[in-house]
């Protein structure tokens, strides 16, 4: 049986420690964005709400693209998920991060289209390798 690495397999091969923590990082890193577009978003509406959409669409992007790899897109995501989540419960006193609206919703329902959309998104084809189609 060949060791060999194949593109797309996800994984199947080693797992190393500096992958591990990379996604771990990014996983931090989409909690920070998540929670830093919490606080853009609602206090200057309709621009904050733009820009916290486009910073979260640019790190499951980017991440998608400095990795590689689909997980790179879902660890961001999963973070970014998790704090709005929490940020989005309140507190027994009253307290929420979230205002009621259609600001905190649009964000919420339009971070989670664009990770689904980085996550499926096609991977370039790698240096050296085959593009996986029949008979060519």
């Amino acid at each position: 049986m060949s060791q060999d690495h194949t593109p797309g397999l996800g994984l199947t091969g080693p797992v190393k420690p500096g992958r591990i923590a990379a996604y771990l990082g990014l996983a931090v890193l989409g909690a920070v964005v998540g929670a830093a577009g919490s606080l853009v978003q609602g206090a200057w509406f309709p621009g904050g709400l733009l820009l916290s959409l486009a910073g979260s669409a640019g790190l499951f992007y980017g991440a998608l693209r400095a990795t590689g790899t689909q997980l790179g897109a879902v660890a961001p995501a999963a973070g970014w998920l998790v704090a709005i989540v929490l940020l989005s419960i309140g507190r027994p006193e009253g307290d929420g991060m979230f205002s009621a609206g259609i600001g905190p919703l649009v964000y919420m329902l339009g971070g989670l289209a664009a990770a689904v959309m980085c996550a499926t998104m096609s991977r370039p084809v790698q240096p050296g390798a085959t593009t996986g189609r029949l008979g060519r």
